[in-house]
């Protein structure tokens, strides 16, 4: 049974297609990661699903299901309800995503009295509460702080706070360690996985990082250009990634052993620029792609089954 069911969403802007009939699902307490290249189509998906997206953004076709609703069909007054409540959202940058003339402690309270009928008071003890869940030491004390007086990973740690404060049982975590330092960033990871255990939460994690990946993920679907090339279990994925982009993604990796120096592992790269979702006839990554026939620049080729796992790829087997 799906939680999200997203199926074959199509998102423009003017003149540019910025999602192609993408396709995924999570279920109830699980960590999908969405991947890709920086202008794939990772965020557009993700402020689909929260209808965030700008004015000048629209979805063109398809369904986003959550708990057998389409949420795109909800009026505005119902998908508030459902935002932040049942589905919450962490953006890249908290600096920019907090308000800087409020108090965290504020800004948490906020979140918690739009959903639950709470005096104010009930809702700063929440807030309270929430920055010590968070793992914020001295909650009572920096529940008056002000995003400034704050470091990046605490300022990401009151993001996660305002996101889980109503118990929701989706959340989108975009980037959610973006201009953190690697020590930050794992514990912010812990932090988000934890979580999801303790709260039951399923987790949509989008990154480009497939360090991240690896060790914090279930499943994992790789968008290009705005489609999703191919979707497996973290364990089969890396241990053999059956689309050419995905070999390329991985090949791109840096991975040094520890008793080599690192300027004795070259790095592999794919050639050319990422295409664009509606640049192509075909398939978009074909021209860039090592084993491309003239074939794939025919139609662009559709997910197909393999086993557990699906692949946008004729060729899988080249």
């Amino acid at each position: 049974m799906s939680l999200l069911s997203v199926e074959k969403l199509t998102v423009a802007f003017p003149g540019q297609i910025a999602v192609r009939e993408t396709s995924f699902t999570i279920a109830p307490g699980e960590t999908l990661a969405l991947v890709g290249e920086s202008g794939c189509g990772k965020s557009v998906t993700a402020f689909s699903v929260m209808r965030l997206l700008p004015p000048n953004a629209r979805v063109t076709s398809g369904r986003i299901l959550f708990d057998d609703v389409d949420l795109l069909s909800l009026s505005p007054a119902e998908m508030r309800e459902v935002r932040g409540k049942k589905i919450s959202l962490i953006q890249q940058e908290p600096m920019t995503s907090l308000n800087p003339v409020l108090s965290i402690g504020l800004q948490i309270s906020e979140v918690v009295r739009r959903h639950e009928k709470v005096s104010r008071g009930a809702a700063r003890a929440r807030a309270i509460e929430l920055l010590d869940l968070v793992s914020i030491p001295d909650a009572h004390r920096r529940v008056d702080d002000y995003p400034h007086n704050l470091s990046g990973g605490m300022r990401q740690r009151v993001m996660i706070a305002m996101a889980v404060a109503c118990h929701p049982r989706l959340l989108i975590a975009d980037e959610p360690t973006t201009a953190l330092d690697v020590t930050t960033q794992a514990q912010v990871l812990d932090l988000l996985d934890d979580l999801r255990h303790r709260l039951g939460m399923a987790v949509l994690l989008i990154t480009h990082d497939l360090g991240v990946v690896a060790q914090w993920a279930d499943r994992i679907s790789v968008m290009y250009a705005g489609r999703i090339v191919e979707q497996a279990g973290i364990g089969p994925f890396f241990a053999e990634p059956l689309h050419p982009y995905s070999r390329g993604l991985l090949g791109a990796r840096v991975d040094v052993d520890a008793d080599e120096h690192y300027s004795r592992n070259r790095l592999s790269e794919i050639p050319g620029s990422v295409g664009s979702a509606a640049g192509e006839r075909g398939c978009s990554f074909a021209p860039r792609c090592p084993i491309a026939v003239p074939g794939c620049r025919l139609a662009p080729p559709p997910l197909v089954a393999y086993g557990e796992r699906a692949v946008a790829c004729p060729r899988v087997d080249a």
